[in-house]
């Protein structure tokens, strides 16, 4: 379930503008990733185990999991969780 909140922020995001997701905070999104803890750890952000390859993959599979809290995040909420996992874990290039 918090597996599919997060996907869904993270298609939320892809809807944002890209200046939007450049706005992205990571310490805001620090704070939004305790939801996604609720079903599953960080131990799928790791290279051997993470489906994640680019950036922009990153952003469309938070954007997914994301719409299914409830409430929705919003696409900023989005863009900050984005920027903390790729600050945390994925390290990609912001493009």
């Amino acid at each position: 379930m918090r597996l599919a909140v997060c996907a869904a922020a993270l298609l939320a995001a892809l809807a944002a503008s890209p200046a939007a997701l450049a706005l992205g905070d990571a310490d805001k999104g620090a704070k939004l990733h305790e939801a996604c803890l609720q079903c599953h750890g960080t131990n799928v952000y790791v290279p051997r185990k993470a489906n994640v390859k680019t950036f922009k993959q990153l952003q469309a599979e938070t954007a997914k999991w994301c719409d299914y809290y409830n409430p929705k995040f919003s696409k900023l909420e989005v863009a900050d969780l984005v920027a903390w996992l790729n600050r945390e874990f994925y390290k990609f290039p912001e493009k």
